[in-house]
């Protein structure tokens, strides 16, 4: 997945190669776009795809037990970016949460 710079949160350092992404504790200056997460720190990759089966490989590097908290997954472009509401399937994500060293799958109802 090549990574979006319009769309990444301030707080997300993008690799040179927009490949990998990183939590950074303080915000970036990054100039605005309507396309930019305001409210959680996420990042959508360049390329869409509206069918098809989709594989991915992915590795998650640092502390990835305890209580770190990370998701993963993929979302419909229009999804919301400016306010903090739920990730779930129905407001366009799929993904698959670790928070506190479990996984949640963000679907709706939660399962």
């Amino acid at each position: 997945v090549t990574l979006d710079t319009d769309t990444a949160h301030a707080n997300l350092v993008l690799s040179n190669d927009l490949r990998s992404v990183r939590w950074a504790s303080s915000k970036l200056s990054l100039p605005e776009t309507d396309r930019r997460f305001k409210s959680r720190c996420c990042v959508l990759g360049r390329e869409g795809f509206t069918e098809g089966r989709h594989c991915w490989g992915v590795t998650v590097e640092g502390q990835v037990g305890g209580n770190s908290w990370w998701a993963l997954g993929a979302a419909k472009e229009s999804v919301e970016k400016r306010e903090f509401g739920e990730l779930s399937s129905e407001k366009g994500v799929w993904a698959v949460q670790h928070r506190n060293g479990q996984f949640v799958s963000l679907t709706s109802p939660r399962s």
